[in-house]
């Protein structure tokens, strides 16, 4: 009997051919990724999707033809099934934002680590979203300019933001350290490292996090716990 696991199938699009192969060969490295096909635009995008059906469409933001928001709107008319991780050089919250809004499950920066790439497929393949670290670090940044301003008494009272108290009337000790650490922009693996558990367990953490708070992702997580005060700024 075949007991093979199931490959994810991805299709890759960047207009850039040296970063193009790159990428390629880091995710041929992985025993369950399959690269089917790969383009140069967001035209060649939409028919590679079509004919390919892939898993996951890794797809830079900025090409010719038509832009990776753009092609984002359209797979995901077009084929529902395949998730799309955005990859850019743009690490502002604006075109995150965008990108999201038009159906990404995922923003990576071209910064990225092999580790970020590989766990940012597993991720949205598995039904979740994935932002970049880095990102989720500038939205620490931006509600530490509204915390700011809020001391100073210039921030509308609808964007309040708490006085820090641990959530353990919500989370344990460990999901708390978890959180703090994930408003700080750590990977699961740098997590990992600075708790000395497997990035499995921190995983699992994670997992029970978003399901106890009643999010979608990550950055939710954070948005949330930055806004009722659970983590530190």
């Amino acid at each position: 009997m075949n007991t093979q696991t199931k490959k994810i199938g991805i299709v890759l699009i960047d207009d850039h051919k040296i970063f193009r192969e790159g990428v390629k060969k880091v995710i041929e490295m992985e025993s369950d990724f399959d690269v089917l096909a790969e383009g140069g635009d967001g035209l060649e995008a939409l028919e590679l999707v079509e004919k390919w059906q892939p898993d996951v469409v890794l797809m830079d933001i900025n090409m010719p033809h038509m832009n990776g928001v753009e092609a984002t709107e359209e797979i995901v008319r077009r084929s529902p099934h395949s998730k799309i991780i955005i990859l850019s050089i743009h690490d502002d919250e604006a075109y995150v934002y965008r990108t999201l809004q038009s159906g990404a499950n995922g923003y990576l920066l071209k910064e990225m680590d092999v580790d970020a790439l590989g766990e940012a497929i597993r991720v949205v393949y598995e039904g979740g979203a994935y932002i970049h670290p880095k990102i989720t670090g500038k939205l620490v940044e931006e509600f530490r300019r509204m915390k700011a301003e809020e001391q100073a008494g210039r921030t509308n009272q609808e964007y309040s933001i708490s006085e820090y108290r641990l959530p353990y009337h919500l989370l344990t000790k460990r999901e708390s350290e978890v959180l703090q650490l994930m408003a700080e922009g750590k990977s699961n693996k740098a997590i990992g490292e600075t708790l000395y558990i497997s990035e499995k367990t921190v995983k699992n953490h994670v997992s029970s996090i978003l399901q106890k708070m009643q999010v979608q992702d990550r950055t939710q997580a954070v948005i949330e716990a930055i806004k009722k005060g659970w983590v530190r700024l």
